[in-house]
C-alpha cells in the first residue's frame, strides 16, 4: 500500500508544482487587477469568466471523463481510436458554438448586465473556451500516460504567457478589460500549439461509431452534473451582483481568491487521483488504499486550513510588490470570508476523493442528482445568506453547498462501491483541528500574536499524537524514511544507503 500512496504522492507533487508555480503566477493578477482596474470592472471580470466557467462544461460535454475511463480499460476500439473520437467530436462541436457566438455576439452581449461597451468581450470569451476544449483530451492523454512532466511544462508555459500578455496590455498599453481577454486567447493558443505533439502522434484516421455512442453514453450524464458543480463555483457572484453592485462583486472576488491556496491542494491532488484510481480500481486492496488515501489528504488540508487561517491576513497587509500589498487597504474588510472559503474547498477535494466508486462502476447517472442537489442548495443559501450577510453569506453559502455534495456522495457510493473509510481517525483530526482554531478566535495574543499562532500549530500536531492518530507502522515507516535522509546527508556520496 504505501508504493502506491507514493506514486501518488509523486504524480501529486510534479502536477503541484505546475499548479503552485502556475497559480501563483495567475495570483498575481489578483493584486494587479485590484490596483490598476475600478472595482466595478474586477467584478465584471469575475462575472464574465463565471460565464466562461459554464461554457467550459458545455463544450467537453463528459468527453474527458470518458477518454480516462475507456482508455484504461480498451472494452471498445484501439488506444487510438479511444482518443480520436473524443477529440474530434469536441473539435467540431467547439467550432461550430463558438463560430454561432462570435455571430451573435451583440445579441448575447445585450443580454448580460455588462454596459454595451463590453459586447465584444462575447466573442473573446467564444474563442477562449473552444481553445480550451479542444485541448481537454489531449491534455487528459498525458495524464493517463503519467506524463505528468510533459503535462506540468505545457500548463504552466500557457499560464506564463498569460501573464505577461497581462503585464504587458495592462501596465503597458493601458487596454484595460480587452487586454485581459486578449491576454488568455493568446495563452489558450500557446498552449494548443505546445499539444500538437501529443495530438499528432493519437490521432489516427477512421470513426467508430459503437465507441462514440459509449462515450456520450458514458460522458452526458456528466454535463448537468458539471453545470451544478460550476453553479456551486460561481453563481454567487451574479446572484451578489444582483442584491448589490459589481464593487461588491470585486470585493468579493478579491478576498475568495485568497483561497487559491486551499484549491492548489485540491486541484494538484485531483490531477493525479483521477488516472490513479482508474488504474487500481480491480486490485484486491483498492477500498482500503483508497480510505487510507482519503486520511491523509483529511489531515494534510486540515494542517493548511490552520496555517492559511493564521497567517493570511498578516501576509496579504505586508508590502511586496513595489510597495503595493497583495490587496489594497479598501480590500481588506472581506478577509473575514477566507476560512470559509478555505473549509469550502475542503469538502470539494473530500468530494472529489469519495466520488471515484461512481466513476469505477460507471455508474454516473447518479452525478447530476448530487450536483444538482448541491447547486440547488447553493442558489437557496445564498438567496437567503446574502441579504443578511453580503459577501459571508455567499461564503457560507458556498461551504454548505459542498458539505452537502460530499455527504450525498459517500451516501450513494457506499452502496456501489464500499470503502472502509477510518472516519475514527478523521474524527481525531477534525477535533483537534477545531479545538485549535477556536482557541485561534478566542483568545487575543497583542504584541505575541505570531508567537501564539506558531504555538497553536504545534499543539495541534501534539493533540494528533495523544490521540493516538499516528499507527505504529506509521511512525516506523516516518522514522525509517527520516533516517534514510539523515544517514544520506552525512555519509559519502558513495557510500549512500541507496546504493548498498
Amino acid at each position: 500500500m504505501i508504493e502506491n500512496i507514493k506514486r501518488l504522492g509523486t504524480d501529486t507533487a510534479i502536477y503541484g508544482v505546475s499548479t503552485i508555480v502556475g497559480r501563483f503566477l495567475t495570483f498575481i493578477l489578483t493584486p494587479l487587477y485590484a490596483n490598476i482596474l475600478p472595482q466595478s470592472d474586477v467584478g465584471v471580470v469575475a462575472t464574465v469568466f463565471s460565464y466562461i466557467a459554464f461554457l467550459n462544461v458545455i463544450y467537453s460535454y463528459g468527453m474527458e471523463g470518458a477518454f480516462m475511463k475507456y482508455t484504461s480499460t480498451l472494452e471498445l476500439g484501439s488506444r487510438k481510436q479511444t482518443f480520436t473520437i473524443p477529440f474530434l467530436a469536441v473539435l467540431v462541436s467547439s467550432a461550430v458554438i463558438s463560430g454561432l457566438m462570435i455571430l451573435q455576439a451583440d445579441r448575447i452581449g445585450s443580454l448580460t448586465t455588462a454596459p454595451a461597451t463590453y459586447a465584444p468581450l462575447v466573442s473573446y470569451a467564444a474563442w477562449i473556451v473552444a481553445l480550451d476544449a479542444i485541448t481537454i483530451v489531449p491534455f487528459a492523454a498525458l495524464r493517463m500516460s503519467r506524463k505528468a512532466t510533459q503535462f506540468a511544462a505545457i500548463r504552466l508555459a500557457g499560464i506564463v504567457v498569460n501573464v505577461a500578455c497581462n503585464l504587458l496590455f495592462l501596465i503597458k498599453y493601458g487596454m484595460g478589460l480587452e487586454g485581459i481577454f486578449i491576454s488568455n486567447v493568446i495563452s489558450s493558443g500557446v498552449t494548443l500549439i505546445l499539444l500538437a505533439p501529443t495530438i499528432l502522434s493519437n490521432i489516427a484516421p477512421g470513426w467508430n461509431g459503437n465507441l462514440f455512442r459509449e462515450l456520450i453514453r458514458f460522458g452526458l450524464p456528466s454535463v448537468p452534473a458539471g453545470l451544478a458543480a460550476m453553479m456551486i463555483q460561481v453563481i454567487d457572484r451574479p446572484i451578489l451582483e444582483a442584491f448589490t453592485d459589481n464593487a461588491t462583486v470585486g470585493l468579493y472576488q478579491a478576498n475568495y481568491r485568497l483561497g487559491i491556496f486551499m484549491m492548489l491542494i485540491v486541484s494538484m491532488f485531483d490531477f493525479a487521483w483521477r488516472p490513479f484510481f482508474f488504474s487500481h480500481a480491480k486490485d484486491p486492496d483498492a477500498p482500503r488504499l483508497f480510505a487510507r488515501i482519503l486520511t491523509y489528504f483529511v489531515l494534510l488540508t486540515s494542517g493548511v486550513f490552520l496555517v492559511l487561517s493564521f497567517f493570511l491576513e498578516d501576509i496579504v497587509r505586508v508590502p511586496i510588490f513595489w510597495g503595493y500589498s497583495l490587496l489594497p487597504s479598501n480590500y481588506w474588510q472581506g478577509i473575514t470570508i477566507v476560512p470559509v472559503v478555505l473549509l469550502g474547498y475542503m469538502f470539494l477535494g473530500v468530494s472529489n476523493n469519495v466520488v471515484a466508486g461512481i466513476y469505477i462502476e460507471k455508474k454516473t447517472k447518479h452525478l447530476p442528482t448530487i450536483t444538482i442537489l448541491g447547486a440547488v442548495v447553493n442558489v437557496m443559501a445564498n438567496v437567503v445568506l446574502i441579504p443578511r450577510a453580503g459577501i459571508m453569506g455567499a461564503a457560507v453559502a458556498t461551504l454548505i453547498s459542498y458539505a452537502v455534495m460530499a455527504l450525498v456522495t459517500y451516501i450513494v457510493v457506499r452502496r456501489l462501491y464500499p470503502v472502509p473509510y477510518e472516519f475514527g481517525r478523521i474524527a481525531k483530526v477534525v477535533v483537534a483541528g477545531s479545538a485549535v482554531f477556536v482557541l485561534h478566535l478566542l483568545i487575543d495574543a497583542g504584541t505575541f500574536e505570531l508567537m501564539w499562532k506558531a504555538f497553536l500549530l504545534v499543539l495541534f500536531g501534539g493533540l494528533m499524537y495523544w490521540m493516538k492518530f499516528f499507527e505504529p507502522s506509521e511512525i516506523a515507516t516516518l522514522t525509517r524514511m527520516l533516517g534514510r535522509k539523515e544517514m544520506g546527508a552525512r555519509l559519502p556520496p558513495d557510500q549512500s544507503p541507496d546504493l548498498q
